[in-house]
């Protein structure tokens, strides 16, 4: 059983290397021939073969990790790049980088440190190397958790507690782990994939400068700025309606992007809970922005109150709306179980 495990993990591994084997041939020719034609609609006429691989490439993996990983890296975060790429935006606009430097910065979710912000970084960027081994053993921790031993005898809402301390420590560590790889690599300061998401004090505070600081990058380049700037061009809509129309279809791709995410792992037709995750919060930071403005700072509950708050509500909704298509069809206990076959078959290797 062990040894047939290892080989069906061995045969995912060479599917793997093989989607990203595509990934960089495809991003070389991004690099080499789509950058030397003009911006606008040829660059994007260029740009659009690989956009169309890099959304069906998710489909050649089938275990959990590694398909949600690559459909989150690059069906996601790269052709949103690749988007802004078309017309000399975003982090791969300079034609002074180097080939390593611009696949790195097209296919890892990074982001170079903003120059307004990098004296506070540097303090942060050590505590996050030092924590770093920390999170990835509270993160081991937690899966174990969940073996069927123990997974048994745990009440569901702690079940659900510690999905989600499993979700924020699996992005942390995954795109730590992608920072400290491209830190060490050019010796460049970049953000950090979060900023203490659970300290948050409000909606906004959360999705718009706490929680997964790239995707939250990337969403305001190519939806919100645009969504906005267009309504107010286009329209006799005033700055603070094309602002909340540009936050609603943030958080409405957002969503859809979740569900093509999901539809890779589970290869389950949507059923659209997990947009409605994203338009909840949606409208509740836009009400939440709106009553502030209302009612003015002094009505503004304390830190101590609105934090708990704010935590407690993203826990709740998502315990309601963003879990249940993972669990429907036992897509979390695959995962678990996943992990534990790599487990065997690395301990096997050396036993």
């Amino acid at each position: 059983m062990a040894s047939q495990k290892c080989m069906e993990m061995e045969g995912e591994i060479k599917s793997l290397m093989k989607v990203w084997i595509s990934i960089l041939a495809s991003l070389c020719y991004c690099y080499f021939i789509s950058s030397r034609v003009p911006k606008g609609l040829l660059r994007f006429l260029t740009l659009s073969p690989v956009l169309y691989l890099f959304t069906i490439l998710p489909l050649q993996l089938t275990t959990v990790l590694p398909t949600g990983v690559t459909a989150f890296f690059i069906t996601w975060l790269t052709n949103f790049k690749l988007l802004l790429f078309t017309f000399d935006l975003g982090p791969l606009t300079p034609n002074s980088n180097s080939l390593l430097h611009f696949l790195s910065f097209a296919c890892l979710p990074i982001r170079l440190t903003p120059l307004n912000s990098k004296s506070k970084s540097k303090s942060k960027l050590k505590l996050h190397f030092i924590i770093f081994p920390i999170k990835v053993f509270l993160f081991s921790l937690s899966l174990m958790s969940l073996k069927d031993q123990y997974k048994q005898k745990l009440h569901p809402t702690i079940i659900l507690g510690i999905y989600c301390t499993l979700l924020y420590l699996l992005m942390d560590v995954v795109l730590g782990l992608c920072n400290i790889v491209v830190n060490a690599a050019f010796g460049i300061e970049l953000q950090l994939p979060s900023d203490d998401p659970y300290l948050s004090t409000s909606l906004r505070d959360f999705w718009g400068r706490r929680w997964n600081l790239i995707v939250t990058y990337t969403l305001r380049h190519t939806v919100y700025k645009p969504v906005r700037s267009l309504l107010m061009s286009k329209t006799v809509l005033g700055p603070q309606w094309a602002s909340v129309s540009g936050v609603m279809a943030t958080f409405l791709v957002s969503g859809l992007m979740h569900e093509l995410i999901f539809y890779y792992v589970t290869r389950v037709s949507p059923t659209w809970e997990v947009t409605c995750f994203f338009l909840l919060h949606g409208v509740c930071a836009v009400a939440e922005f709106g009553a502030v403005k209302w009612l003015g700072a002094k009505w503004r509950l304390h830190w101590a109150l609105c934090g708990p708050i704010t935590v407690a509500f993203v826990i709740v909704t998502a315990a309601w709306l963003f879990f249940p298509p993972l669990m429907h069809d036992g897509t979390d206990e695959r995962t678990i179980k996943e992990f534990n076959d790599v487990v065997e078959c690395v301990m096997g290797k050396f036993y």
